[in-house]
């Protein structure tokens, strides 16, 4: 009857222990990805952005096959891809070897040894024999998990493994954004010291004329000092834009995983800056928070955490192991005989009775999922308050682009017509010159203020995470939620 007892009582406990103790993690209510005031559109938004969805390589928008061809050499060679990845493969793999604790472990051992036991360990005057004994055998255990533990583990390391994937694409979206900042900042410094030259060149005009008028009396001495003093402090720019176009070189070829004296030469000849072939599509509050993946790795965060609570809970509760074993053991004249044979079944329970420290993890885990929460909740904000400033400032740049570029067209009919006045006599060379130098100018703040839409564009574009292809978020992540909050 005893044993009959016994199974009954096991019985019992693996139908209580079907399910694992904890909470079972879902997103919490009070979240604030829930907010209603998360999913809408965006505030700052301009003519220059569309409501659709970003989908796909955004650099690709650009419509340059030569920027599409850097970004795709740096996601094969960049060295902080390739460190990411690595981790990645670790993850997979710790998250293999949590997945092992739900399967039947065992062991092998054998060993042999000639020696002679000490008599008087059995209270005997009398030396024993000398001989060779052997020990070998196999065990076996399966951990029957009643309470959950090991799939609270499991879970725990899946959701781990899951943030590694969204800190991988992190590093992926931020290498996109780099190598298309590089190559941006070669082609508008490209452009600036385009305008920079013209306006030097102007200069140079002026200060030929101003010593043809001093020559003939028509003005001071000192006004060739003031002119090539100013002459030298516009050609004082252009080392420091040379200066920014190369180092922009060296970046972009460390991007791609190349040392920076293997810069292609070829890019300092270009003087054209990114412009995107349609608007800015920027989707809404839902989608980007979906999107983003420092978003998605502190969710996941959270929902480990909330595993690790029914881990620690696990300890409160038997752990009890399913074994067997077989051997045999004795000496070595006996090897393998009834007597020296040996064989074991049966459950093993083990119980911490010092509950007090399972009831300490328990609050632990559960202070952790509360700065979980926390710095999910901070994650969310972030990410709209980055989008949001990039939106801002890229709808102000805009405007003040648009302004610039009217300034440069009003300037460049001042400018022709003072040409044409000056051919036909009515104005002296000095007024074309003044004309031509408003004209310059205008160009190189016009171009300075393409170089800074350029740095926009690409900031949103970091900001809603895009620039890759994932599959749809899971099950867990689902926003709007109404399930209990794991964090109480």
């Amino acid at each position: 009857m005893t044993g009959r007892y016994a199974l009954a009582i096991l019985l019992v406990l693996l139908i209580a222990g079907c399910a694992p103790v904890g909470p079972d993690y879902h997103l919490p209510q009070r979240a604030t990805i829930n907010a209603p005031e998360t999913q809408g559109h965006f505030v700052s938004r301009h003519s220059g952005t569309a409501t659709a969805t970003p989908d796909g390589p955004w650099w690709r928008l650009y419509n340059d096959e030569r920027l599409t061809r850097y970004v795709q050499q740096a996601f094969a060679a960049n060295t902080d891809l390739r460190i990411a990845e690595a981790n990645l493969e670790r993850t997979h793999a710790l998250f293999a070897e949590a997945k092992t604790a739900k399967e039947i472990n065992g062991a092998a051992n054998f060993d042999t040894s000639y020696v002679q036991q000490s008599a008087e360990a059995y209270l005997s005057h009398t030396k024993p024999p000398d001989h060779q004994i052997y020990n070998t055998g196999i065990s076996l255990n399966y951990d029957l998990d009643l309470f959950g533990g090991i799939r609270r583990g499991i879970e725990a390391a899946a959701a781990d493994d899951q943030a590694a994937i969204a800190a991988h694409d992190l590093v992926r979206i931020n290498v996109a954004a780099d190598t298309t900042r590089a190559y941006a900042d070669i082609c508008n410094a490209g452009n600036e010291l385009k305008s920079a030259r013209r306006t030097l060149g102007v200069q140079k005009k002026t200060i030929e004329l101003t010593r043809t008028l001093v020559a003939h009396g028509r003005a001071a001495s000192f006004d060739i000092d003031r002119q090539e003093g100013l002459y030298e402090q516009l050609k004082a720019r252009i080392p420091l834009l040379n200066a920014r176009q190369l180092n922009a070189a060296y970046r972009l070829t460390t991007l791609i995983g190349q040392p920076p004296e293997s810069y292609d030469r070829t890019l300092l000849a270009c003087a054209e800056p990114l412009q995107l072939a349609s608007p800015l599509p920027v989707g809404n509050g839902r989608d980007l928070l979906r999107r983003r993946p420092d978003v998605r790795a502190a969710e996941r965060r959270l929902a480990a955490s909330t595993a690790r609570i029914g881990v620690a809970t696990a300890e409160l509760y038997p752990d009890i192991k399913l074994t067997a074993s077989i051997g045999s053991q004795g000496g070595v004249s006996d090897v393998l005989s009834p007597l020296t044979n040996r064989f074991g079944v049966g459950p093993t329970i083990n119980w911490n009775v010092n509950r007090n420290v399972a009831r300490s993890r328990i609050a632990a885990a559960k202070a952790q999922t509360k700065a979980d929460l926390a710095a999910f909740d901070r994650t969310v904000l972030v990410a709209l308050r980055e989008t949001e400033t990039a939106l801002t400032n890229y709808a102000y740049d805009l405007d003040r682009l648009n302004n610039l570029k009217r300034a440069r067209n009003r300037a460049a009919v001042v400018d022709r017509d003072a040409r044409k006045l000056w051919r036909g006599g009515n104005i002296d060379a000095l007024a074309t010159l003044d004309a031509d130098r408003s004209l310059a100018a205008a160009e190189q703040a016009y171009a300075e203020a393409k170089t800074r839409l350029n740095v926009d564009q690409i900031a949103i574009f970091l900001a809603l995470g895009g620039g890759w292809q994932t599959a749809p978020p899971p099950a867990q992540v689902a926003l709007r939620t109404t399930s209990s909050d794991p964090a109480r």
